[in-house]
């Protein structure tokens, strides 16, 4: 096990290019179990949770190649196994996205309830109730969701509140469904139309997407296709928040910078200059402490629950007084005893952070909790006097590509070594 090395508190400058999205690339891999020939994807990430997903896959008789662009070919005409065992994806939550693309191509799945980040609950009744509705035969046995049917049927399916997961697999579920599938409170991430666009191009009849309503008309089969995943929006905000926490100037290259508009107009809002293109993003904060920003997170586009850690940290050397409020999960404030141990000053009160900025952390040994609160330590540390030791990095490696050789690139004093 390895843990990361930082010595902090100097500004970050240069240029970095944003990888392929972990939350876009994860259900484009478990839809091409669908067509009934080759798919190439590009722009793939290099993290934990893709690796894990490429080695379900191959346990399900996919074959699977990468090419010297890195780019990856799969072929699913052999699947003959559509179980997705407990001890390979425990450590994610995408593993439930598997089971509507098996169960509409296949007409059975056995899927391990999912595991991932220890940042609340996560229900999965939604997919299985959706599932349900589609005349799919499913229950819970021993830890596995074990699902049948003959062919889904296309029906109206209503979520009781947005989930990006649930819309994702019941689109996926419509595809080669019977009729027509309606999604109302559906998702409008970026990943989600994503995911849409891919299977639109292996020729699904997919209309909606992005919106709160999406429709997917059946068809008989789909075919493969060559697909480049988009840009990762979080890893993007993430770069942003540490020039920004740095008092840095940096640029930010193959990004989508629409995708990101809630999290610049905040950053502007903390005092940064910010220039923007379509896929580029100049950042200035001319040396300067960052001015303390309330934000409130909630579903695209809205502020995202995956940037609350980051800005938590810049609010803590932030001067003055903000308010952090997270409506996605509950508990997921988990990072914010280890600030403290930096000489951060926050409380949390129920879903709420309330945080006074300090003039200065200091350097530590943290450990990480979770995916973004890991990226939040990182954050903290760049800024932080002395040496920052974080240990548990292996929930950074489930959402980042090479962030320490990325941050490196840009000046900071971070490495990885082993415990």
């Amino acid at each position: 096990m390895d843990k990361l090395i930082i010595k902090g508190n100097n500004p970050l400058s240069g240029e970095v290019s944003v990888s392929g999205a972990k939350n876009a690339v994860l259900p484009i891999l478990a839809a091409s179990v669908m067509p009934k020939s080759d798919v190439k994807i590009s722009n793939i990430p290099h993290l934990h949770d893709v690796t894990t997903t490429i080695d379900l896959l191959g346990r399900m008789g996919v074959s699977i190649m990468m090419d010297e662009k890195m780019d990856i070919h799969l072929d699913p005409t052999k699947i003959k196994n559509f179980f997705a065992p407990y001890e390979l994806v425990k450590t994610m939550r995408s593993s439930i996205l598997v089971l509507g693309p098996l169960l509409t191509r296949f007409g059975e799945a056995k899927v391990s309830l999912p595991g991932g980040c220890a940042i609340g609950t996560r229900p999965v009744n939604m997919h299985i109730q959706a599932l349900r509705d589609m005349g799919a035969d499913v229950e819970i046995t021993d830890g596995y969701i074990i699902a049948k049917c003959k062919r889904l049927k296309g029906t109206k399916i209503q979520f009781p509140e947005s989930s990006v997961t649930g819309t994702e697999n019941i689109i996926m579920a419509g595809c080669l469904a019977e009729g027509t599938t309606k999604i109302l409170n559906a998702a409008k991430e970026p990943e989600v139309i994503d995911l849409s666009n891919f299977l639109i191009k292996m020729g699904a009849k997919i209309s909606g997407h992005g919106t709160e309503t999406v429709e997917i008309e059946g068809v008989s089969e789909l075919n493969g296709t060559h697909y480049s995943v988009l840009p990762d929006r979080i890893e993007t905000g993430t770069f942003l928040v540490a020039g920004a926490i740095t008092g840095g100037k940096i640029k930010i290259k193959n990004t989508v910078s629409e995708h990101v508009g809630v999290i610049i107009e905040k950053l502007r809002e903390a005092g940064a200059k910010i220039d923007v293109t379509p896929t580029t993003i100049n950042l200035d904060m001319k040396g300067r402490r960052p001015k303390p920003i309330d934000i409130e997170t909630g579903p695209y586009p809205k502020f995202p629950t995956d940037m609350q850690a980051q800005i938590t940290a810049l609010n803590s050397i932030a001067s003055g007084k903000s308010q952090i409020k997270e409506n996605i999960f509950e508990n997921r404030f988990m990072h914010v005893q280890e600030m403290n141990r930096m000489g951060a000053n926050i409380i949390v009160k129920n879903n709420c952070a309330h945080v006074v900025g300090v003039e200065s952390l200091i350097g530590a040994p943290v450990m990480a909790t979770d995916l973004r609160a890991s990226a939040s330590l990182i954050l903290a540390g760049l800024i932080a006097s002395g040496t920052t030791e974080i240990g548990r990095i292996y929930h950074i490696d489930r959402g980042y590509d090479c962030i320490e050789e990325k941050l490196r690139q840009l000046g900071a004093k971070i490495e990885r070594v082993p415990m």
